[in-house]
């Protein structure tokens, strides 16, 4: 496979699209000057505007861009698209949390305004409650009914039992019951995904050293790996013990090679870790949390940072293959976090973090 062309045109402008409530608004076009997207995973995107505040006006005068009475106002709907600017791919919808106004001695003023994706209700809500007689599924899905998103619950149909939010942000909790179950969340518009972390699925990028890919550091460490997982509960009903032990990676992601766990044992040898801290009351359950930490763990056995040629593309839960690097790092990543950057002087770029369980071809 090879790298993908980032427009059908051989020279394109790559400056971002912005609606505001939907419609175009000439002065943000004209006046944006910088723009910072980020992404990771559990979900919430964040955007960053900057733009300049100061036109000049027919009279030969000058006046402020953005007042009181601009649409690009608190709550205002955002939508932003990156890539071709006769083609952009949208990156982030949501709406705008703050505003800041930028005065510097000897230069204009600048607006900075701050955006949310629809998580960010979830940030604000705050709730104690208790989910009884429910499956994970069946509480993600209330809960994105309370913030008015679109559910889309793959997996996560068992254990059906009691679930406990205390005094958290329902994004606290999404987030805390996602990680208890290796599952990820994203929202687009108003529509929430939540699937386990092996059937994540938002395409594979190709990228080639000193082509798209600008810049790149991957680190192989062995400081978290482990050659066994082991955890232990027990069964309130009956009183008896529960266990569970794994000692080789069931959901390693994309990638192939050798793994950190067996690098962890030719050069250390055995090294066991025990998962405590969360409550399991089957052996079913502790099989599954033992499996899935060993998993996390084996999945960050390398990790890459990088920047790349800006792409609309590079989501997380995007799989990258790097290439041109070298025999033993050239591989398959799964992408954990993404920020799409555009300022007047380099451009868009996407700077990314991603991991693989595997080294070497």
């Amino acid at each position: 496979m090879s790298e993908t062309s980032l427009s059908e045109s051989a020279i394109f402008s790559a400056r971002p699209v912005v609606r505001v409530g939907g419609q175009a608004v000439e002065r943000v076009s004209t006046l944006l000057s910088a723009m910072r997207m980020e992404e990771s995973e559990g979900g919430m995107s964040t955007l960053e505007l900057r733009l300049a505040n100061w036109v000049a006006t027919g009279s030969g005068g000058a006046e402020l861009a953005f007042d009181a009475q601009s649409p690009l106002k608190l709550g205002a709907e955002l939508l932003v698209g990156t890539g071709d600017e006769a083609a952009p791919n949208e990156i982030f919808r949501g709406k705008v949390s703050a505003l800041e106004m930028v005065c510097n001695y000897g230069q204009p003023p600048e607006l900075v305004v701050l955006a949310e994706d629809g998580l960010g209700a979830a940030r604000r809500a705050r709730r104690t409650k208790v989910y009884a007689d429910m499956t994970p599924a069946d509480v993600m899905q209330a809960v994105a009914g309370e913030l008015g998103l679109s559910p889309t619950v793959t997996g996560l149909a068992s254990p059906s039992g009691t679930w406990m939010q205390l005094n958290e942000t329902d994004l606290a909790f999404l987030r805390r019951l996602a990680a208890r179950f290796e599952a990820d969340l994203q929202v687009t518009g108003t529509a929430l995904t939540v699937a386990p972390r092996q059937e994540v699925q938002r395409g594979t990028i190709e990228l080639t050293l000193n082509s798209q890919l600008a810049r790149v550091r991957i680190t192989a460490d062995l400081a978290d790996q482990v050659t066994a997982v082991t955890t232990a509960g027990w069964n309130a009903q009956d009183g008896s013990a529960v266990s569970g032990s794994a000692t080789g990676i069931t959901h390693g992601g994309p990638g192939s090679g050798k793994s950190g766990v067996a690098w962890a044992q030719e050069a250390f040898g055995n090294r066991s870790e025990h998962v405590g801290g969360y409550a399991v009351s089957t052996d079913g359950e502790a099989q599954a949390l033992a499996e899935a930490a060993l998993d996390q763990r084996a999945r960050r056995f390398l990790r890459a940072e990088g920047t790349a040629e800006g792409n609309a593309r590079m989501r997380v839960g995007a799989q990258v293959r790097l290439a041109g690097i070298s025999p033993q790092f050239d591989n398959s990543y799964y992408v954990t976090e993404a920020r799409h950057l555009f300022d007047m002087r380099q451009g868009y770029r996407t700077e990314f973090r991603a991991e693989c369980a595997y080294l070497g071809p």
